[in-house]
């Protein structure tokens, strides 16, 4: 009997041992959970301190944190709402026509300058312009001379496609578009040169850059129309308001291209395999003679807003170009680009 006491004692011993154990575990476990809660909530603005308020019982210390919390979340929503109020009044404040192309929230050169890559990638930013929201819209403030023009960027907000009309006698007009290509289209790092006369006349000679981006939209009955938005070798000239010129459109595919039948201008077959003997007929002329043939295009520029301390520039564009031809199969479609354009003068 003795012997069986000591052995109930030593059972009862080990489980309040395990007992205690498990309580230890738990208490570690619930306070690494606290810090990490606590850790999840200050990266989204929410900064709630769990350990502020002590009190008597649990459940005044659990309304004492969602208060807390509540608190800093209100500041943080008001941050957005005032983010959002920025960028609509920017969005605003440009009235364009067509398809609108969507955009990231609109930053200055500076902002953008001190975004990582992280913090750019996956946000749309790397397909905006800078903004210049410290410019005047005195023109007269820029100086006669001889400047260089770099980081010069072109960002569409709409594009539009001329169509013949449904109408019997009506005319042919510029319809909205459906853009089908991802945020690839801006056209950006161009550098050229900028020549401001004595009597406010303005001449640009576009050289080098990103100056042109393979872009497709689609029309309302479902038609796809590519085209290849450029400002290659452009030069502009008028007035520092306003100025504009015309630029090259290079074919939208190269001569080195082979369609399904395996024809291409440089290479591949001369006619379709299946149809040797109708090689030359009219009715395959247009398929078979492949043309690169460079179009031309226009554009107009209006200055809006200039730093002369910064020599940053910015303002509205609208360009009108060809879209492709399939190496000379169709014929070309108008394309109306609006958008806006930045750069700074050195």
């Amino acid at each position: 009997m003795e012997g069986m006491r000591v052995s109930q004692k030593t059972r009862d011993e080990r489980r309040e041992k395990e007992i205690r154990i498990l309580v230890e575990n738990h208490n570690v476990t619930q306070r690494r959970h606290t810090r990490q809660q606590t850790r999840t909530m200050n990266t989204v603005g929410m900064k709630c301190n769990v350990r502020a308020a002590r009190v008597a019982n649990k459940q005044n210390a659990r309304a004492t944190r969602v208060v807390q919390c509540r608190a800093s979340a209100n500041n943080f929503v008001e941050k957005v709402k005032d983010a959002s109020k920025v960028a609509a009044a920017i969005g605003a404040s440009v009235l364009v026509a067509g398809s609108a192309a969507p955009n990231a929230q609109a930053l200055t050169f500076a902002e953008k300058q001190a975004l990582t890559y992280l913090q750019v990638k996956g946000s749309g930013l790397a397909n905006t312009c800078p903004v210049l929201d410290d410019g005047v819209s005195d023109l007269k403030s820029l100086k006669a001379g001889d400047y260089n023009i770099s980081k010069f960027c072109l960002e569409p907000t709409s594009f539009e496609v001329k169509e013949e009309a449904v109408a019997k006698g009506a005319k042919a007009d510029f319809v909205e578009t459906k853009l089908m290509t991802r945020l690839t289209y801006t056209l950006d790092e161009i550098s050229g040169k900028f020549k401001v006369g004595s009597d406010g006349s303005v001449e640009l000679k576009e050289e080098d850059g990103i100056d042109y981006a393979a872009t497709t939209v689609q029309l309302p009955g479902g038609e796809r129309v590519p085209f290849l938005f450029t400002v290659k070798e452009l030069v502009a000239k008028g007035n520092l308001g306003q100025f504009g010129g015309d630029f090259i459109v290079p074919s939208y595919r190269g001569s080195s291209f082979l369609d399904p039948k395996g024809r291409g201008s440089t290479t591949g077959y001369d006619t379709a395999v299946a149809l040797p003997a109708a090689g030359d007929s009219e009715e395959l002329e247009k398929e078979n003679t492949k043309s690169t043939k460079v179009l031309k295009g226009s554009i107009v520029f209006s200055t809006a807003s200039i730093n002369s301390a910064t020599g940053e520039i910015a303002g509205v564009f609208e360009s009108i170009q060809p879209s492709d031809t399939d190496l000379g199969a169709k014929a070309p479609k108008d394309i109306k680009i609006t958008g806006l354009w930045y750069g700074q003068l050195s």
